[in-house]
């Protein structure tokens, strides 16, 4: 693959093979990313899991305390006094069945994230089709079904994001935006890999972080060494 100038000089300035401790990797990614508009800083974390086995799935959601730094979208599915109480708590989007025709029948989703009562999953199973693959289906395990309306936007505003492995185990999130500066992306980033941990499964054996890397969204990746 070919890279444009730009690229090819940050990833110059990165030592190959080079394991930074989480101070350098930030002060790294200051240095590479940039890209003319607030890029994007993720995370990709290669887990020592199977992800094909049900007792070695690692899925969670954490607030990070800086945000993502991105304006996130949210949709209430929900009636009567939950409704009231999610257009009170600054939901984007509130309504019911009106809101699941239309995502059926228009394909509407113009949406970041959809949280619903529990009452409300049967008529949302409708467009579960729809909204699974798009990763926007509400579960109890990233706290979107919940009779809690209100905190479960709040935490969404405030920078909640769910981290899942993937079928290749690795785990892909968002931890913040350039402008942030290091020491804020240096604490959302740790604050994800403590979740992580704690949420390693009883069945995975043998090293269960295998490999950390921090990347701009337009440049190459810095290897971080979370163990030392």
């Amino acid at each position: 693959m070919k890279h444009g100038k730009r690229y090819t000089a940050a990833a110059a300035a990165i030592e190959r093979g080079k394991m930074y401790d989480t101070n350098e990797a930030f002060g790294k990614i200051e240095e590479i990313a940039t890209a003319k508009f607030d890029e994007t800083i993720e995370a990709h974390i290669k887990l020592g899991v199977d992800p094909r086995q049900a007792d070695q799935q690692v899925r969670g959601t954490v607030v990070l305390p800086n945000g993502t730094g991105k304006a996130v979208r949210v949709l209430v599915i929900a009636k009567g006094d939950k409704a009231d109480i999610a257009q009170k708590a600054g939901a984007d989007i509130v309504g019911a069945e009106e809101i699941i025709a239309k995502i059926q029948n228009e394909n509407y989703l113009d949406f970041d994230v959809v949280i619903t009562s529990p009452d409300m999953m049967g008529q949302l199973g409708r467009v579960a089709r729809i909204l699974g693959p798009r990763g926007l289906m509400p579960s109890p395990k990233s706290g979107t079904i919940t009779q809690d309306i209100a905190k479960a936007i709040a935490d969404t505003k405030a920078g909640k994001v769910e981290y899942r492995v993937d079928k290749t185990s690795i785990v892909h999130c968002i931890i913040g935006k350039k402008s942030f500066g290091a020491d804020k992306l240096k604490e959302n980033f740790e604050t994800l890999i403590d979740a992580i941990v704690k949420a390693k499964p009883a069945a995975a054996k043998g090293t269960y972080l295998k490999s950390v890397y921090v990347t701009p969204a337009m440049g190459p990746g810095v290897k971080v060494n979370v163990r030392g």
